[in-house]
Order: C-alpha cells, then structure tokens, then sequence
C-alpha cells in the first residue's frame, strides 16, 4: 500500500521526500542541509576566534580587560544567531518538509543583526547621526508635553544630557535671558561627541559610564536650569522622520533614565519601526521577496537601521512603498481606496525627507488603469499621491526650494571649502558644463558609490569602519544571484516596464547627485561631492528585480542558501569591526 500511494504522489512530492517510501531522500536532504548549516557556524566561530587575538591585544594595551568578555559575548550570540538562522533558512523539519516564511526569518535576522549592530557601532557613530538625535529629542519634548526649544529656536536638553555633545567639558555654559542655560561660544572650544571618531576609549568611555555613572566633570546638574541649550541644530524636514526615535527618547525621560538608557532606547526603537516596515513591505511583495531580504541585508542598510538617521523611516517608507505597487500591478484584482490612501501616506511622509526620491511615485505607472476601474478613477488616485506629495513638499520644505530656485551665483557658497559653489541658474544656462560634470563623477566616483552602498565608511563616514572588499564583492554577487530569474519562474515585468523601472531608478540617483552639485559641490570641483552609496538604498531592491530576464536563468533556486550567506558574512563584518575599534587606541 505504502508503494502504489507513493507511486500516485506527484514527482515533486516524491523528490520533496514527503511520500511514506521516502526515507533515503529526508535522509540526503537532512544531511545536506546539517552540513551548510554546521559550515557556516564553523566559519563564523573560526573568524571569531581569529579576531579574539586582535581584540586581546587592544585591552593587553589599555588594560580595558572587560573587552574581551564583551567579545566573547558578542561572539557567541552571532554564532547562535547564525546557527538559528541557518536552521530557518536552509533546514527543514523532517514531517512535511516545512519551511518559515521569509518574512518570519527577516523578523529575526533584522533584530539580531540590527542589535548586535547597535552595540559594536555605539549612538551618535553613524553618519550625522548627532543631528539626527537632536532633532528626535526636540520632537520627544513635544511628545511629553516639554518646552522644545528657546526662543532662539535652539533644542532645548536636559543638563544631564549635555556632556555627549561636549565630551572634554571645553563649553562655559551662562545662564540666558529665558532662563536656560546656553553655551558662551566666545570661550568654548570645539564640540567632540561621544564615539566620533569610534576608537577604544569610546568603547571604554561608555563602559565606565555604565558602571560608575557619568563623570564630576562631564555632569551639568549643577547648572541649576531644568533645560540647557544643544549645540548642534536640528534637521529642517518632516517631524515624522524622528517619530520612532522619539518615543523612545519620550520613554526615557518620562521613566527618569539616564543618557546612555536614553541613547540606546531611542536607536532600538528606530530598528523596531524599520524591521516591521520591512517586514511589512515584504509580506506584501508577490515576488521577489529574497531580493529585498538581501538589500536589507547589507551591513549599511544594518548600520543604518540601528542608528537615528532619518534614513530608517525613507528606507522602510519606499520599501512598503515599491511592494505596494507591484502587488496592485501584478497580484490584485483591483485597487481599492485603502490602497491610494496607503501610497499617498508613505509619500507624504517619507517624501519631504528627501525630495529625491520623487520619482518613485513613478512606479505607481505600472498599475494597469484596468485595476482601478477606469480612467475617472485612475486619475482621482494619481492626483490623491501626487497632491500628497506636494502639499507635504510644500509645507515642510518651501523655503528650501525657493532658495535653491532664485538663487545667483553670489548668494552660492559652500562653506566646507570656502568657495562659490553651483546654482540652478549656472547649471541652466551651462548644460554642457552639467553633463561634463555628471560624466567625470560616474567614470571616477562609481566604485567609491558601490563600496559606500553596501558596507564601506560605516561609523561617520569612517573609512577604518569598513567592510573588507572581499567581502563587498561577495554581497554584491549575492544580490545579483537572488534578483536572477531561477527555473520555473515567471517573468512579472514586461520589457517596456523593466526600461520605465530603470528611468525612474535613473531619475532617483540623477536628483541626487544634482542636489549635492547645488548644495555640497564647489565650483573648483572636477566630480560632484557628498554623494554616498547609502543615497542609492531606498530603490535598489526594485532595480535589481527589473533585472530578471530571459537571457540569464540559474539552473537551481539558491535563494536561501545565498540570504544564510549573506547572514554568515554579516556576522564576520560585525565581529571584525568590534576588533578594529579595540585596537584603534
């Protein structure tokens, strides 16, 4: 009986092993997955227990001891989270041969990674990351209830927290006319925050906090004001772009923790909102869900979403943004009101962040007019996220655009070089010098983008914090592997949709790179400067799925195998960056 019912099971069941006469085939298939499984945790132990002489060096040379025990709790969660991983992803259970959702494994890998990310690349590390805390306390205070800012528009803090903004004491701080106490400027010296540069005293600077509380020195209580002055100003956008990182800012003050609780709470919850938006984006996807796992994946994208940077709600906001838009296009029947409202609210938010991203409402062009009905309809939801988008840009960034838009040659300055810089007017009347300028920045600063993009000057734009390029390499061919078309599967663009996906990416990194020619570009400059990989994030998983194609097909499905990869290597990348910094004294 056991073999006419297996002879009736279909020859994918047969090959599956889910048929009672199969035990050879669970038996292969559990052999070859324990063994992918165990070779990633090895190597990933191997190179942790490579680093640990790097790591024991840099304490030998300071006497900080603590790091290594550090280490090796850092080291031992990324091996148990590989090891976990590696049963999601590439095991399978012996009834049945289920396997998790994507979406599931993504939900842990995210934490994980993020987490372990937070702690080895501490708050206020990354890129303009102290702006970005700032401008979150401001909303936190509107959230409580608090007094935001003087009447002078600086953030207002609480003394406690002052000293990681002034991390050698060099600020004389007076009482002002408000009643809170402001920086005298004329006899302070220069602002140093905490973990810029990342180096070891950093890592032993919050250690000792942590034990013993925050130095006699570096305290602010005794100023006597209930609010102190930041040093730093907040970032001109949306203060929807903080929201996440406020509350968890809101929390700490409400619940009376100190700085270093405060600091982290707010990043956790930065990485909370930003592994649910992608989860979100994810479960909606109807195809290419490997690809977007992969973008999320990759150490910036980690580092980034760990962090306060205004990147995490752009990201998790296009994202959901682009799965939207091809669901409707590809899965759905019809688009229903829910479905506009969506899209406008994700543009209204992330939109004003950065006006770059414009065209990505493009992608909204691949929904058939079918799915709305009619034409009525289609053009009531196109001019619902168009007009979203706009009136957000315009409340929120108005000032900044007019300013860009009559500005002359003589009001352009760009204060890090001391020069006269670009305008719209010179580019307009120019063009030949635009396109010469675009030309050399490709041919010269595309490499540095791609390093940039996928793991390369983490921390503030540290070049020491990298990822090693053998490493850069192997991801970049691991996005490439899961974006190619595998056996069996189904082409969803067509050739005219995959060349509008592609202008619309191209308009994307176009908007970027002219915004920082106008905004960051001298006109001594023979490239455009201030562009960084990370700008090219927010649609990178789209473009690589318009990628697929008849002409390159994969004989197998590696998709997980590559995402279990991709996890090993981000877990080698995050312990080698512990030992950099250990020895960086």
């Amino acid at each position: 009986m056991k073999k006419k019912n297996c002879i009736k099971s279909s020859e994918k069941e047969a090959k599956k092993g889910t048929c009672a006469g199969s035990g050879q085939e669970k038996k292969r298939f559990a052999v070859k997955d324990w063994g992918g499984i165990l070779a990633g945790t090895a190597a990933v132990t191997f190179f942790a227990l490579y680093h640990l002489q790097d790591v024991r060096a840099g304490a030998g040379a300071m006497g900080d001891s603590w790091l290594v025990f550090w280490y090796l709790v850092l080291a031992l969660v990324s091996v148990a989270g590989v090891f976990v991983l590696g049963c999601g992803l590439i095991g399978r259970k012996w009834q049945g041969n289920f396997t998790l959702s994507l979406e599931k494994i993504y939900l842990f890998a995210g934490l994980l990674l993020g987490l372990l990310s937070l702690f080895i690349l501490p708050p206020l590390s990354a890129p303009d990351e102290i702006s970005h805390y700032v401008s979150a306390y401001e909303l936190s205070s509107r959230l409580i209830g608090a007094q935001a800012t003087d009447r002078y528009g600086r953030v207002l803090l609480r003394p406690e927290d002052v000293w990681v903004e002034d991390l050698d004491a060099s600020h004389v701080y007076e009482m002002g006319e408000d009643g809170t106490w402001k920086a005298d400027v004329s006899v302070s010296g220069e602002n140093r925050v905490i973990a810029q540069p990342l180096e070891e005293a950093s890592y032993r600077q919050i250690h000792e906090i942590f034990e013993n509380g925050v130095p006699e020195n570096l305290r602010h209580t005794e100023l006597g004001a209930t609010e102190a002055d930041s040093l730093f100003p907040p970032v001109t956008t949306t203060p929807l772009a903080y929201l996440p990182q406020a509350i968890g800012i809101a929390a700490a003050r409400l619940f009376g923790l100190g700085t270093l609780p405060l600091l982290y709470l707010g990043r956790i919850c930065n990485l909370i909102f930003f592994v649910v938006m992608t989860t979100l984006a994810m479960r909606r996807l109807p195809f290419g869900k490997e690809v977007l796992f992969g973008v999320a994946l990759l150490p910036m994208t980690i580092h980034l979403s760990a962090s306060y940077s205004y990147d995490v709600m752009i990201m998790g906001c296009f994202f959901l943004l682009t799965a939207v838009c091809l669901d409707l296009a590809s899965a759905q029947e019809r688009v229903r009101k829910r479905d506009v409202a969506l899209l406008a609210l994700l543009m209204t938010v992330a939109g004003p962040c950065k006006m770059v991203y414009a065209p990505l409402m493009g992608l909204c062009l691949l929904i058939p007019v079918a799915r709305f009905g009619n034409w009525k309809s289609w053009l009531i939801s196109a001019a619902a996220v168009g007009l979203a988008f706009a009136f957000a840009m315009f409340f929120v960034n108005r000032q900044i655009i007019a300013s860009y838009a009559v500005a002359t040659e003589a009001d352009s300055f760009v204060e890090w070089a001391a020069e006269p810089g670009y305008t719209l007017t010179l580019l307009i009347h120019q063009p030949q010098r635009l396109v010469k300028i675009f030309y050399q920045t490709i041919l010269w600063q595309a490499q540095q983008y791609h390093l940039t993009m996928i793991g390369a000057s983490l921390g503030n734009l540290d070049p020491v914090l990298d990822v090693p390029y053998v490493v850069v390499v192997t991801l970049s061919l691991c996005l490439l592997g899961l974006a190619f078309r595998k056996p069996g599967e189904n082409l969803h663009f067509s050739g005219g949709q995959r060349v509008w996906i592609g202008v619309v990416c191209a308009g994307c990194a176009g908007l970027v790179m002219l915004s920082m020619l106008v905004a960051w570009t001298p006109l001594s400059a023979r490239v455009i400067n201030g562009v960084q990989g990370r700008y090219f994030l927010p649609f990178l998983p789209v473009l690589l799925l318009a990628l697929k194609n008849n002409t390159v097909v994969l004989t197998k499905n590696p998709n997980r195998s590559i995402l279990y990869l991709m996890c090993c290597l981000d877990a080698y990348a995050l312990i080698r960056l512990y030992s950099v910094v250990s020895m960086r004294v």
